[in-house]
């Protein structure tokens, strides 16, 4: 009697876009597909900063990954913590236990970067998480209500001033939307305060922002940002971060202090503890910013089984490495599969090739930039451009209709609607914005 042939069991680590799209596109085909992720939605990222501003709500743009994939009958999902692999024998180890696997795909995202300076990260927290938006959300409103408060004109000066460390497009959309906030949204808000004279800084160590882009996107973006009030300050390097003050190198090599009571991070990426499991348990060496390298199959070398997707893998075409960005994750998920599939039937797909689609990054009202290759635009064309390709990405259909409504209420009334100080820790629950 001949033994029943079993579906390759396919696990994946971390529920972000590379993972969900690899998912779904597995999805009721012949594989058994297991998601572990210690969150149980898959959240939008690229929308972080909106949440951080006011904007939007937590809820907004994040969905629950069982309600997402849960059509697909060959898909499980497990709220669970990785705690270490054993590639020998193709285990998974998990705080609950641990899971066997014929394919494996890590897409488990990075963290902020301080460049060896993580005592930072109390002082400037970054914007990766619902609860890194949520927190920078609270220290930025309540600075708002401390200077209104504010007994002397000099503190008053202090707490509305606000530095945001790097000029890639975190930084850019954080410092639009800062601008936005205090420039129009609050301007007749408060009574002993001023937002207007608020003082938004943001810093970049090279030469120009959004690296990425071409040098008139890069100029284009610095000119509508300091139109709109924001000081840019290029080839400035943060010396250190202290409670209430930022000290930068500037160009010239001389120092200066600016007294600060919030300090932004979006200046870089850096590969999770995971990654540096994974590397120990491989015999993989990570790049510089603890990725994992890849081959042309996105597989690790000596493990064909093991494949690396999105902000965890150092991916290099045409001599550079693919940057970290939704729609290189998006492409990788999908290939993943594509080759997961083939080999099941016995084929061997051709190695992966990104296709970029463009880069956008939005800096505040009617204001975007948008490389597409074939084009760049400016302005309200971006803009809208921008509008539409993250409804279009945005994954749920409530979540579509929720962000479009608000975001109409907000470009015409000029008002935020989630603009809630949360207690350090507040958990976001089910919060949706008030409309």
């Amino acid at each position: 009697m001949s033994k029943e042939k079993t579906s390759p069991a396919v696990v994946i680590v971390g529920g972000g876009f590379g993972g969900l799209y690899a998912a779904k596109a597995l999805g009721n085909r012949g594989v058994a597909v297991t998601l572990i992720d210690r969150r149980n939605f898959h959240l939008f990222q690229p929308l972080l900063y909106q949440v951080a501003t006011g904007g939007l709500s937590p809820g907004d743009i994040a969905s629950p990954l069982r309600g997402v994939l849960g059509r697909y009958r060959n898909i499980r999902v497990l709220q669970d913590e990785v705690t270490g692999l054993d590639p020998e024998n193709r285990n998974v180890l998990l705080e609950s236990g641990e899971i066997v696997y014929d394919y494996l795909l890590l897409a488990a995202g990075t963290r902020h970067h301080y460049f060896g300076n993580d005592q930072w990260e109390k002082l400037a927290p970054g914007l990766k998480t619902v609860e890194d938006a949520l927190e920078m959300r609270r220290r930025i409103f309540n600075a708002f209500e401390k200077a209104e408060a504010a007994a002397t004109g000099e503190e008053q000066k202090r707490l509305s001033t606000f530095v945001i460390v790097g000029g890639g497009p975190t930084g850019v959309e954080l410092a639009g939307a800062m601008a936005e906030l205090a420039y129009g949204t609050l301007r007749r808000d408060f009574r002993n305060f001023d937002p207007t004279q608020t003082r938004i800084v943001l810093v970049e160590a090279g030469p120009r922002l959004l690296p990425p882009y071409a040098e008139k996107d890069s100029q284009k973006a610095r000119l509508t940002l300091e139109k709109k009030g924001v000081e840019v300050r290029t080839a400035t390097a943060v010396k250190e971060v202290r409670e209430g003050a930022v000290i930068l190198t500037l160009p010239d090599k001389n120092e200066e202090t600016i007294a600060a009571e919030t300090v932004l991070w979006g200046a870089g990426v850096v590969g999770t503890p995971l990654a540096t499991t994974i590397a120990g348990a491989t015999g993989v060496e990570t790049d510089r910013q603890h990725r994992l390298p890849v081959g042309g199959d996105l597989s690790l070398a000596n493990f064909p089984e093991i494949m690396v997707l999105g902000d965890m893998a150092h991916f290099e075409q045409d001599g550079q490495a693919l940057p970290g960005v939704a729609q290189v994750a998006m492409q990788q998920g999908r290939y993943a599969a594509r080759r997961i599939l083939a080999e099941t039937r016995g084929e061997t797909a051709k190695p992966f090739r990104y296709k970029n689609k463009g880069n956008m990054a939005v800096i505040g009202r009617n204001a975007a930039i948008a490389d597409l290759g074939f084009a760049s635009l400016s302005g309200l064309p971006a803009w809208l451009i921008w509008v539409f390709v993250h409804i279009a990405y945005l994954i749920g259909y409530d979540n579509r209709i929720l962000v479009l409504v608000q975001w109409a209420s907000n470009y015409f009334t000029r008002k935020r609607g989630a603009r809630l100080i949360t207690l350090p820790g507040w958990s976001p629950g089910e919060e949706k914005s008030p409309g």
